[in-house]
């Protein structure tokens, strides 16, 4: 993803190397945010009379001392064995897709263009990686047992003893409730990531003209804009996607219907704004983790560049 005219665009196997460590930062640095962010969806406080619903940072205290500070973390061993593969298949295919709908005589790709292969990386990504990866990373964030007492036993004990379960009990298409609304928020997240992120790039470079390679400190700042640009966009559908992805199936009910029925009991029993719960975390997780994401990817990938060399004549960003 470098601008220099002499790059070849890297190949699949920096896309997992770079990709991974990249995302491996990311969910070490910000998956308390996650965790925080999937209890807000998910709970019902502030329902009665007189109350108002747990904020951010009293949810984040309710669970450091009902659960202690560990159970922040819940949910990342499902994180860390999916970051590798998601991270892979996102560049990858956003690559793959910025090439296919490039310009045939000059090579480049028009903003429309990006935007549209973000789109299809994004429906990539969550059809191959993540919604398995939610799915279970959220059924263990929603179990409120406490660390600290070895009695208080979790239905699930880790994140292949969840799979295991969820597989056993309701089926191996347990593990992709929600793919619908997985793939509509991580295309339009990965379609305005990607769109913001080279724009502001392209910018950057044109107001420093006689730098070959931005420094690490401005890719976090430009992923750190395009990251918060997502969350904003696609807040209701990630919420009634947890609260989807954390119960188990009615029979004889379709996905449409229970995305619905969900929808609908949220409208009437919390109103508008519970569309919203769990915005804050969800900006403070996905914001900065796209900042680190592509700083490492960026940093990663110019040294396995500089290790294997590679001459091709332009990286077909549009102009």
């Amino acid at each position: 993803m470098s601008r220099s005219g002499n790059k070849k665009p890297v190949g699949f196997a920096t896309h997992i190397t770079a990709g991974g460590m990249a995302g491996a930062c990311e969910a070490l640095t910000c998956q308390p945010l996650d965790t925080i962010k999937v209890r807000m969806q998910l709970s019902k406080s502030g329902l009665a009379p007189g109350t108002k619903p747990r904020g951010f940072i009293a949810t984040g205290a309710f669970i450091i001392r009902r659960e202690t500070p560990l159970a922040l973390y819940k949910g990342l061993g499902a994180v860390l064995s999916g970051i590798v593969p998601k991270m892979a298949i996102r560049f990858a295919s956003f690559e793959s897709y910025k090439g296919f709908l490039a310009d045939k005589d000059t090579g480049k790709t028009s903003v429309g263009g990006i935007f549209i292969a973000g789109l299809g990386a994004g429906t990539t990504e969550a059809v191959a990686v993540v919604t398995p990866m939610e799915v279970v990373k959220i059924r263990l964030q929603a179990q409120q047992h406490s660390l600290a007492d070895p009695l208080e036993a979790p239905r699930y004990r880790n994140a292949g003893h969840a799979v295991y379960t969820i597989v056993r009990e309701e089926g191996f298409s347990a593990l992709y409730r929600g793919v619908s609304l997985t793939a509509l928020r991580q295309a339009t997240n990965q379609g305005a990531n990607f769109t913001a992120y080279q724009e502001i790039k392209k910018l950057m470079h044109r107001l420093q003209p006689d730098l070959v390679e931005l420094p690490s400190y401005q890719h976090m700042m430009i992923g750190l804009i395009s990251g918060a640009m997502g969350p904003f966009s696609n807040a209701p559908i990630d919420t009634i996607k947890t609260r989807l992805q954390k119960a188990t199936a009615m029979p004889g009910t379709t996905a449409f219907q229970r995305i619905m029925a969900i929808a609908t009991d949220m409208w009437k029993t919390e109103g508008v704004r519970s569309f919203y719960k769990g915005i804050t975390p969800r900006v403070l997780r996905v914001a900065p983790g796209q900042a680190i994401v592509f700083a490492v990817y960026e940093r990663v990938s110019t040294m396995i560049e500089k290790i294997n060399p590679r001459i091709q004549e332009d990286d077909g960003y549009s102009e």
